[in-house]
């Protein structure tokens, strides 16, 4: 049985034991995955993260369970501190770019040994966001790389018992970033290529870890993801009410200068001139 069909299994029964009608939470432990697995007879997983990467990331929940959720809302596995996990509803979980947007085409910037060497499509990725400083374009600001692939611990309240409690967390890339005001900003960004999709829980994370980690800091988390033919989708999020959404998105091609035709050129301007008015 492959890892995406016994973790789909593994919730389903979970969710099956634990939710009651009207339910809006559900929370389970490491623990509870092993006996599911047991329950379904099959093998003790090998990675029992792997099992809620797969349910976050790469795999939608079983029909049976998003089924359950309230119109215009969806199921998705948040921390609920260490070795705990929370099913909770959401007005989205996975991140899709839209149709039909507009793509801005830009100047590819990337060296060419980068993209000779690049090992995977998710390296692939922030390379070509930082050698091409696609978030400056996007956001506005002057942003500096700080850290790639930051693992850290963020503090939340346990699901179970309301204490204190640690979950690790990483982040893809973090930016500082300055204004023209002079305002410093913390820009974590959360990369995906290939068959892993966004969630929304990685904003979240970034989220937590923007105001614990940089109180004094503006967080404008991003999150970027390949499309067809190598457009790149770049998103901004904001969080009101305990509710996160999608402030802006951009899709950006990257291509040769000389592909660069006048008359592109004279719309970007006068795009630009028209949003200075």
């Amino acid at each position: 049985m492959s890892t995406a069909s016994l973790a789909q299994q593994i919730i389903e029964w979970i969710f099956a034991q634990r939710h009651n009608p009207g339910d809006d939470q559900v929370t389970f432990t490491r623990d509870d995955l092993i006996s599911a697995a047991a329950a379904l007879g099959a093998s003790r997983p090998k990675n029992l993260g792997d099992i809620v990467y797969s349910l976050r990331y790469r795999v939608p929940l079983p029909d049976s369970i998003r089924q359950t959720a309230p119109p215009g809302r969806e199921w998705a596995i948040f921390p609920g501190g260490n070795a705990v996990y929370t099913l909770r509803t959401v007005p989205f979980n996975l991140i899709e770019p839209r149709k039909g947007l507009r793509t801005i085409r830009l100047p590819d910037a990337t060296p060419g040994v980068i993209s000779k060497y690049s090992l995977t499509d998710e390296q692939a990725l922030l390379a070509r966001v930082r050698y091409n400083r696609l978030l400056d374009v996007f956001t506005g600001l002057a942003c500096y790389p700080l850290q790639s692939h930051l693992r850290t611990s963020i503090t939340i309240a346990n699901a179970i018992d309301g204490t204190p409690s640690s979950s690790q967390v990483e982040t893809d890339d973090v930016y500082v970033g300055l204004d023209e005001h002079g305002a410093h900003y913390i820009l974590p960004v959360q990369a995906k290529g290939g068959s892993d999709s966004l969630s929304v829980i990685q904003i979240w994370q970034d989220l937590r870890v923007a105001e614990q980690k940089f109180t004094d800091l503006i967080a404008r988390p991003v999150a970027a993801q390949f499309m067809e033919q190598s457009v790149i989708a770049l998103f901004e999020f904001q969080e009101s009410n305990n509710q996160i959404t999608i402030a802006r998105e951009h899709h950006y091609s990257l291509v040769p200068p000389e592909e660069l035709e006048s008359h592109e050129l004279a719309a970007y301007r006068t795009a630009a001139q028209n949003a200075i008015r």
